[in-house]
């Protein structure tokens, strides 16, 4: 099986999962409404974010969108020049499902369904959600791979 099929599976996974979820607490909790898992530290709280990450490009949901699209798609592209193994095909595929589950809410809703509050020594980190999760996963392990060389090149053989 190829690593762009075996990263798709991953992609499908994180996607189902990530829509799950929110499906789950969109019918389950009101906006800003919480569920304390740890007190002072850990909630589950329902946010309607018509940004990225901290809120950035607020309403800015065709920005995002395009964004998106064009990442995925050069993601695509770009899978086939690292190196074939598992940390790199776990990357794309977290990306790739981070990315595309973030996507379907903006065009379904016009915003993303955030719901991972934190507060971390009395700093309450912005709400995010498993997409999230995924897409910072993935590009640490594809920044490791980077700083490892395992980027194919014409130059260098893998």
């Amino acid at each position: 099986m190829s690593m762009k099929k075996k990263s798709l599976i991953i992609a499908i996974f994180i996607i189902l999962l990530d829509q799950g979820i929110k499906i789950l607490l969109d019918n389950l909790l009101k906006v800003n409404e919480s569920i304390k898992i740890i007190n002072n530290f850990f909630y589950i709280t329902k946010v309607y974010n018509t940004g990225a990450a901290w809120s950035i490009f607020s309403n800015g949901t065709i920005l995002l969108i395009i964004i998106a699209i064009l990442s995925f798609l050069f993601l695509l592209y770009y899978q086939n020049k690292f190196k074939d193994n598992l940390r790199n095909i776990i990357a794309f595929g977290l990306i790739n499902g981070g990315l595309i589950g973030n996507l379907i809410d903006r065009l379904i809703y016009g915003y993303v369904i955030d719901y991972f509050r934190f507060i971390i020594i009395n700093y309450d980190f912005p709400i995010f959600n498993i997409a999230d999760c995924a897409l910072v996963i993935g590009f640490v392990f594809l920044i490791y791979a980077i700083f490892k060389g395992e980027e194919k090149s014409e130059n260098r053989s893998n």
